[in-house]
């Protein structure tokens, strides 16, 4: 039944696509980029459509891609889990957590190599997935990192950056006061009063004629949206904490940087006594040790 099912060729967009990068994907595969490449092309010439756009800056997904992505990721997830059912004890030195695909690229990611070199010992396993992962439940999760709005009484928690909303441009990025807006945007789902997205945001900054003459670029993930800021097609609105790096290496600035929407807290959560375990323990002291070195803006 699953004889021709290409499971390299899956395994390697999904990396590949979860990572904005070929290169990013040839080095958590341990294999080259031109090897992703043809896996990729392998793959497009099976479903027979274009999953990736190829540009000066690199690769992107399409809109099948995207939704190939979820799809994939999902289906890997879980059978990854099935096997972890299988397996014996788990390594006391091994860390696993959950967070989302863009706290994990824009955030955690680049700031990894410091705990690996610190604690060469803790072999840290990072899953993401924009669900919340329940940890009562999935014991092979150790923590996740989480914008949280209400804590979970259920779950130990360590708050790490507090966030907001603002809006950001490719730097010199020049406003049109009149015709077409380009505006880029991600959903925004919360179970709370808080609305954030850019009508709100518009009535605040009084630029109450931008929703009318809006071209609105949505995407489904924050690492899309500041690809495309960077590109510069159009103004982002985006988490503070997602941005942060982007802005420290000049690629994005903010734009009317006094008007900010409130949103969530950035924080690691785990099941009670978990945090006793030393992977657990250090990680969350080197997580609020790279919270606050965070420039404050």
């Amino acid at each position: 039944m699953f004889a021709k099912l290409p499971l390299t060729a899956l395994r390697t967009f999904e990396s590949a696509a979860r990572l904005g990068s070929f290169k990013a994907a040839a080095d958590e595969l341990a294999v080259t980029p031109a090897a992703v490449s043809h896996q990729v092309k392998t793959l497009e010439q099976t479903v027979g459509v274009l999953l990736f756009e190829r540009t000066g800056q690199g690769v992107r997904l399409t809109d099948i891609g995207q939704q190939l992505q979820h799809k994939v990721h999902g289906a890997l997830r879980e059978l990854l889990g099935s096997v972890h059912a299988l397996a014996p004890i788990q390594d006391s030195q091994q860390l696993t957590l959950s967070t989302t695909a863009a706290f994990a690229s824009l955030w955690l990611i680049p700031r990894l190599g410091d705990f690996h070199r610190r604690y060469p010992d803790i072999h840290v396993r990072v899953e993401t997935d924009n669900h919340v992962v329940d940890l009562q439940r999935d014991g092979a999760i150790h923590l996740a990192l989480r914008a949280v709005i209400h804590p979970d009484p259920g779950l130990y928690q360590v708050e790490l950056l507090d966030e907001f909303m603002g809006v950001y441009s490719q730097p010199g990025w020049e406003i049109a006061e009149q015709g077409p807006l380009e505006l880029i945007s991600v959903p925004w789902q919360s179970q709370t009063p808080l609305v954030v997205d850019w009508p709100t945001w518009c009535a605040r900054a009084g630029h109450q004629d931008w929703p009318g003459r809006a071209r609105l670029r949505q995407y489904d993930d924050e690492h899309y949206a500041l690809q495309a800021a960077i590109a510069g097609h159009g103004l982002v609105l985006a988490s503070s904490v997602l941005v942060a790096d982007s802005v420290a290496r000049g690629l994005l600035q903010a734009y009317r940087a006094e008007v900010r929407l409130n949103a969530a807290t950035y924080c690691a959560v785990c099941v009670p006594g978990h945090e006793r375990r030393t992977p657990v323990r250090e990680f969350i002291a080197w997580l609020q040790e790279q919270a606050l070195s965070m420039p404050r803006h």
